[in-house]
């Protein structure tokens, strides 16, 4: 029954005082704060507004494939059959699930070439991780205490550090003249202590290393691994896989190459593919499908255990399966192409005005220099600061380590003509304004909520708190 506008209540009513034991109640109403919806509202999108994000402009965070993310993942990832999973539910309740986990392994080890796979790391860094504790298994099963990880001088940071977190040495391989990693060099660095060498290819110039399979077989007639590291996979993938380099080793990073938003530390995956020599120490559990269901197998003898709480980052693979599959392999291979096609129009321009230490073109991704603005006082900071005024996110700086005053720029395959002409006319107007106008880039930014801010003193004065 309605009385007016509203409908009568139907249950029970009790006073309040009986619904809670009496050393519970308060004396006094507390004085919380109060908003309205609207006023709520306002708030998060001025927030929004002032944060710089990938649906607001173009993010050409070097190395990190910041590209932009379909909502229509976002929608999948939301459905109430995924979203409400308890990750202990039994199998036979969650067949869809591990179908869907199951089939983005597979389209993985399809994109690599390897046997084997794991969905269980939750980054990159913890993909490589998960690769060297594999490697050290596979060493203690053939009896060889190897400790040394080689690494080149381009590597990413998490490299190195993974490595010695894992219990080996680490020794750098110097990169040639042109960027990339010689067979030679790599033979000075070659004993039996090796264990492997992790390499990103293309790596971290955006150059590829043209001398791959002869670097795999020098490591593989030492008895060593190819490790690859999958943070530039979105130049390569659909044109080419890892396991025909020799690859022996690689983690994906879902949330760069297939596009899950990874902005502010996560989420994040790293599935780990391996071959099949290695696939016995991989993570437990591995899903399975024996023709009629989907299961989970942990009776892996030499594995090297959990390496995750449960099965891996679930909401993260629903969005790069989406992504998989509205691709097609048509369409994996045009994100590849697109990617490089963008950089090196990016790269055509902007060579114009900045010093390109390394590389006549490019794949993904490219490393320009401001050390010839240097002489008007400008340092590759003031640069990044100044194109917060303009509307674009700064790219990667001062990385990798071997191009002084470093600009590691990637536009991702996402990026119109129009996005990039504009990306481009303000890095020349900066360039420009370094000459004319150097006080207005040393004091920029002026547009965004905090200007410049006092780095000596941020220095001197560190609070974490």
């Amino acid at each position: 029954m309605h009385t007016g506008y509203v409908k009568e209540l139907d249950v029970e009513k009790k006073p309040f005082e009986e619904l809670f034991e009496p050393e519970y109640l308060r004396e006094t109403v507390p004085e919380f704060p109060s908003s309205s919806e609207p006023e709520l509202m306002r708030h998060f999108i001025e927030l929004s507004i002032k944060n710089h994000h990938v649906d607001k402009g173009m993010y050409p965070l070097g190395s990190c494939t910041m590209k932009y993310n379909p909502k229509i993942s976002e929608d999948m990832a939301r459905l109430e059959g995924f979203i409400h999973l308890h990750p202990e539910t039994p199998v036979d309740s969650i067949q869809g699930a591990l179908e869907l986990m199951y089939e983005l392994g597979e389209s993985l080890k399809e994109i690599s070439g390897l046997d084997a796979i794991s969905l269980q790391p939750k980054a990159g860094a913890h993909g490589e991780l998960t690769g060297l504790l594999i490697t050290k298994a596979y060493f203690q099963s053939i009896k060889e205490d190897r400790k040394t990880i080689l690494i080149p001088d381009t590597a990413h940071g998490t490299n190195p550090a993974s490595s010695t977190r894992a219990g080996f040495k680490v020794r750098k391989v110097k990169s040639n003249e042109d960027g990339i990693l010689e067979p030679a060099s790599l033979n000075e660095e070659m004993n039996e202590d090796v264990a492997l060498l992790m390499i990103t290819n293309p790596n971290t110039l955006g150059i590829f290393e043209t001398h791959i399979g002869e670097l795999a077989d020098i490591l593989h007639t030492n008895g060593s691994l190819l490790y690859m590291d999958g943070a530039n996979l979105n130049a390569i993938m659909g044109k080419a896989k890892p396991s025909d380099f020799g690859v022996d080793i690689m983690h994906f990073n879902l949330h760069k190459t297939f596009s899950t938003p990874h902005g502010g530390g996560g989420p994040g995956s790293g599935p780990v593919a391996v071959t099949s020599k290695l696939s016995r120490f991989l993570p437990v559990p591995i899903i399975f499908y024996n023709g009629e269901s989907y299961y989970f197998d942990w009776e892996l003898k030499n594995s090297i255990g959990k390496v995750a709480a449960f099965y891996g980052a679930f909401s993260v693979m629903v969005k790069a399966y989406t992504y998989i599959q509205l691709l097609g392999a048509s369409g994996i291979k045009e994100v590849s192409e697109q990617a490089v096609i963008n950089s090196n129009y990016l790269l055509t321009q902007l060579k114009e005005v900045f010093d390109l230490p390394y590389g006549k073109n490019c794949m993904h991704e490219f490393v320009l220099s401001g050390s010839n603005l240097k002489e008007y006082g400008i340092r590759t900071l003031d640069i990044a600061k100044r194109l917060l005024d303009y509307g674009y996110h700064a790219p990667t700086i001062y990385f990798p380590l071997i191009v002084p005053e470093a600009l590691m720029i990637e536009p991702t395959e996402t990026e119109s003509k129009e996005s990039l002409d504009g990306f481009i006319k303000a890095m020349k107007n900066i360039a420009e304004e370094a000459k004319t106008e150097p006080d207005t880039v040393k004091k920029a930014p002026f547009n965004t909520p905090i200007g410049r801010l006092d780095e000596v003193k941020a220095n001197r004065e560190l609070n974490v708190r």
